[in-house]
């Protein structure tokens, strides 16, 4: 594995972790996953107003937004089924990329369109923060945005391509982070064009 380059305290991003090759393994895993799971669209709590990113999980538990808030849980919100396991190459990535850690209970899969874009937020809805968060992109490039601790704090930009992984740990993994544009047409990754985004997650302490 490539050394990482850390752009802030406890984000590491590793350009290119994944060849084409593994990134076409790991986009027919995540088809098999959506063909159980299909997307939904998570819904902000207060107003109800769609996002404009499609999601899916896999795992034990899934992360989901509605008007009653976020959270997670083990089931489908639209199929009430339990989600599908998380694919063996993601859990072998998790191993590599957080060593030491225990094993993750949530993989959200994020789906952005070529207008979709993700505010700047927090991952805050876990009981464990001494976790790293690993990421995994697929398909179009994005400009990710991180900062500190507090919305207002200054922000850093980077592209994220397809293929690229990184992990949000120690000072970064409650750091405000978003999504502000997709670069259209970068990656021949999607048939569909667009970005997958895979974010595994410890959710529970213990």
């Amino acid at each position: 594995m490539a050394k990482g380059i850390e752009i802030v305290p406890g984000l590491v991003h590793y350009p290119l972790y994944l060849d084409r090759a593994a990134q076409e393994a790991l986009g027919e895993d995540v088809r098999a996953v959506l063909t159980v799971a299909p997307l939904f669209r998570p819904r902000m709590p207060r107003t109800g107003k769609p996002f404009s990113v499609s999601m899916s999980n896999c795992g034990p538990l899934g992360w989901v937004a509605d008007e009653r808030g976020y959270r997670y849980q083990p089931t489908h919100p639209a199929t009430g089924a339990p989600w599908p396991a998380t694919p063996a190459r993601l859990l072998e990535a998790w191993a590599e990329l957080a060593p030491g850690a225990p094993p993750p209970e949530a993989c959200l899969i994020n789906y952005y369109e070529r207008n979709a874009r993700m505010g700047l937020h927090q991952d805050r809805d876990e009981a464990e923060f001494s976790v790293p968060v690993v990421s995994l992109s697929l398909g179009d490039a994005a400009l990710f945005r991180i900062g500190g601790l507090t919305r207002r704090a200054p922000t850093r930009s980077f592209r994220l391509a397809s293929g690229d992984a990184m992990i949000l740990a120690g000072p970064a993994r409650l750091a405000f982070h978003g999504v502000d544009r997709i670069f259209a047409g970068s990656s021949t990754l999607l048939a569909e064009g667009g970005r997958i985004n895979l974010t595994l997650r410890r959710v529970r302490r213990g």
